[in-house]
């Protein structure tokens, strides 16, 4: 869920991220778990636009 929020909020404002070298090792993970429920990415999905709907309402002047 924190990497598609962080990918959703750098999108919005323009940050880039830099290559880490753990990105293999996470995406690893992620497709072991889809292997397993196929649904999983449409979940973490909604709770990372959650995440960023309630990031955002912290801002000043912030809507969600």
């Amino acid at each position: 869920m924190a990497e598609i929020g962080a990918a959703m909020l750098c999108a919005e404002i323009g940050v880039t991220q830099d290559t880490r070298a753990d990105h293999a090792q996470y995406l690893a993970n992620w497709l072991k778990l889809l292997k397993h429920d196929s649904k999983a990415i449409f979940t973490a999905a909604a709770k990372a636009s959650e995440a960023v709907a309630y990031l955002k309402s912290l801002q000043v002047g912030g809507t969600t």
